[in-house]
């Protein structure tokens, strides 16, 4: 039990050494260098797999009658929507500028949709679970029509032409975003006895993200190994990841305090499906945009764990004051 518990305490950074040690180790052994095409091909076909199962076990443990909306929802909507949109207007109008990766890093961290775990925290903290859940959906469905619709005319491709390219990424995206749910809500209603065993297997998801995380950091650093920009330009995505973070923790927040719904908001908007902004970034823009996410991964980890440092000092002084007045 120790060594689970230590695993689940640490796991971020025993994913991030693995995922980066995987890379070095394998790209050291000669023998293995005919494997390499390979082997990127099968990451490219595991990863959106992890990805998939991830939100589905997530989304069979949401009951429909639960969710909730709520006028914050549709600030952070209007929030992630029209940056990346706003954005992507800029890359299409200005092709060719100097910021370009760093405007794509900047969209990806952006548009990315809440984490799966982001419940958990949230009921952690205080939160309201079946809000955060609610924008999650909401959140995947936005990144399901925004990405094929514009990510196209950012990333033309002459051989296809606008509208097959939109078809080709959606078919990558709708999958992935929407199908989990989708098969979450029929599973519930043809197979409620499998879908209550699925749905007790929760834990499975937190191993998944694991086995995912260290697969997105092997690839992050591949992309940072292969990279033919300079590395102010890398340095500059690190810089755009932690500044994307603070700035969506404290604007969910700040529109959620207007609610009454300070801790949900904030989640919503700040923690962030990595994993997928990895994949992402590797998948639809330029390969070494993939390193925000890695980055991003780190900073709303390091903001969660302050957070629920903060919460027990809070929960400790008052168990205290209430022994005190007894």
């Amino acid at each position: 039990m120790k060594i689970i518990k230590f695993l689940k305490d640490w796991t971020l950074i025993i994913a991030i050494i693995v995922g980066i040690a995987a890379y070095f180790i394998y790209t050291a052994i000669p023998v293995l260098d005919s494997t390499h095409k390979v082997a990127l091909r099968a990451v490219e076909i595991i990863q959106p797999m992890l990805i998939f199962l991830m939100l589905f076990i997530t989304f069979c443990r949401v009951n429909p009658r639960k969710l909730r909306l709520c006028k914050w929802h549709w600030w952070l909507l209007l929030f992630q929507c029209g940056m990346f949109t706003l954005i992507s207007c800029i890359l299409i109008l200005m092709p060719q500028s100097g910021l370009r990766v760093v405007l794509e890093g900047a969209m990806i961290c952006l548009i990315c949709p809440t984490a799966t775990a982001g419940a958990v925290i949230t009921k952690k903290l205080g939160g309201d679970i079946a809000h955060i859940t609610t924008y999650t959906i909401l959140i995947n469905i936005a990144n399901a029509i925004l990405i094929p619709l514009l990510v196209p005319y950012i990333h033309p491709n002459p051989e296809l032409g606008i509208i097959n390219s939109a078809l080709l990424i959606l078919g990558k995206v709708f999958p992935l975003l929407l199908m989990p749910l989708l098969a979450a809500i029929l599973l519930r209603y043809l197979s409620p006895r499998l879908h209550f065993i699925v749905s007790h297997y929760h834990e499975l998801s937190f191993y998944l993200w694991a086995v995912a995380l260290a697969l997105a950091m092997t690839v992050t650093t591949r992309s940072i190994v292969h990279a033919q920009v300079a590395f102010s330009t890398e340095m500059w995505l690190v810089v755009v990841s932690l500044a994307s973070c603070l700035l969506q923790f404290y604007l969910g927040r700040k529109i959620g305090a207007r609610y009454n719904d300070k801790i949900t908001a904030g989640q919503s908007l700040g923690q962030k499906n990595t994993v997928l902004a990895i994949w992402m970034g590797y998948t639809f823009f330029t390969p070494i945009t993939s390193i925000v996410g890695g980055f991003y991964s780190i900073w709303h980890n390091v903001i969660n764990s302050y957070q629920l440092y903060e919460k027990k000092k809070m929960d400790a002084k008052r168990l205290e004051n209430s022994k005190r007045d007894q």
